[in-house]
């Protein structure tokens, strides 16, 4: 068994023994000992705090009901959930600010980006045919905004305290439902291409080249989110006229987040990255199978209309559930925040156990 194989392991293993969270005081100490400078993030809605506000393209979330829960208060941002994304509450947890902002949000103040931003996509993937789909952003198109920032960067603090703030930032990479939900099993392109197999393994070689990128723009640290248990979606459940989590579908999350893991292993051996692996798959499953632990009633609907059907466009100006911190889901694809909060808590469980160890 691979190190990292075995450190997946033991984040699962560990899972419920944080349920309630971690030690914020001993993160910011690990954080303080490893010179983390900031948070980069890449990747789909999971990630995006908005991007896709600024851009031609109807994959937006940044109308009422979402924002609902922001920051104590209803503002939409443009983060498809009722609140604040993983990647924010990560954020909070190393103490440099609540909010991961949007590269292209042009209230952004030069500050923010010596502490984070994000130039994540919400409908992207790892496919670049994914992200045309719905005209966003493709992570060759993110990666150009990220040579844009570190201009920016260098304008600020000098070529040489820039290149340390990239070295020494931990970079997130979230993304794959789209390319499987948004395309392979709906356009035919790819299906007909390829196998869902040989598929998954096109998608890894794009990963593979696209983390070889930001190891030349700098990057050092990596941290990659796992694909979630497609299957377990309440519109997956839907369409597929399904009470339970889809088997085809939750077998085929796990089989590309296996390999994922093998990746980052290749890559720690041939560039001597430091990687961690998020286990998003068991955390929103282990959700799912013990509601209680979490606080959740609600499993198999979403917050946002119906539960079943509605996200993006179609949740616009809907009603929603009185109390979105007993559901998983804000609508029929992406999680509430009280979700995304306990992904975050893992994130940095997984960052502790196995980067900053």
């Amino acid at each position: 068994m691979n190190m990292m194989m075995m450190r997946v392991f033991f984040i699962v293993a560990v899972m419920a023994l944080h349920a309630q969270g971690v030690d914020i005081p001993h993160v910011r100490q690990l954080v303080a000992k490893n010179n983390v400078t900031s948070i980069l993030v890449f990747g789909d809605s999971s990630v995006d705090p908005g991007n896709n506000n600024h851009l031609a393209t109807t994959n937006k979330g940044n109308f009422p009901p979402y924002g609902k829960d922001f920051l104590n208060g209803s503002h939409p941002t443009g983060r498809f959930t009722n609140g604040r994304l993983a990647t924010d509450f990560i954020a909070e947890a190393i103490g440099y600010t609540k909010i991961i902002p949007g590269f292209l949000d042009p209230h952004m103040k030069k500050a923010d980006l010596l502490h984070g931003v994000s130039f994540a996509s919400a409908g992207s993937g790892y496919d670049d045919l994914t992200a045309n789909l719905t005209t966003v952003l493709s992570v060759a198109q993110q990666l150009k905004y990220f040579m844009h920032y570190k201009i920016h960067l260098r304008e600020m603090v000098g070529e040489k305290r820039a290149k340390e703030i990239v070295s020494n930032a931990i970079v997130v990479l979230s993304m794959g439902t789209n390319d499987f939900l948004q395309n392979y099993y709906v356009e035919p392109i790819r299906s007909e291409q390829y196998s869902v197999e040989k598929y998954q393994k096109f998608l890894i070689s794009s990963m593979f080249r696209d983390v070889k990128a930001m190891y030349r723009l700098g990057a050092r640290r990596l941290v990659v989110v796992g694909v979630p248990p497609l299957g377990c979606f309440p519109l997956v459940k839907t369409l597929r006229d399904e009470t339970e989590c889809d088997k085809i579908l939750n077998t085929v999350s796990l089989s590309f987040n296996s390999q994922i893991i093998e990746t980052l292993a290749t890559l720690e051996a041939t560039t001597g990255m430091k990687t961690a692996f998020v286990d998003i798959y068991h955390v929103i499953l282990n959700a799912i199978q013990n509601p209680k632990r979490y606080g959740f009633a609600e499993t198999s609907k979403g917050c946002c209309g119906s539960g079943t059907l509605e996200y993006g466009e179609t949740c616009r100006g809907l009603s929603t559930c009185a109390d979105p911190t007993k559901y998983i889901y804000w609508d029929a694809v992406h999680p509430t925040e009280k979700m995304y909060k306990i992904i975050a808590d893992e994130a940095l469980n997984s960052l502790i156990n196995t980067m900053f160890k």
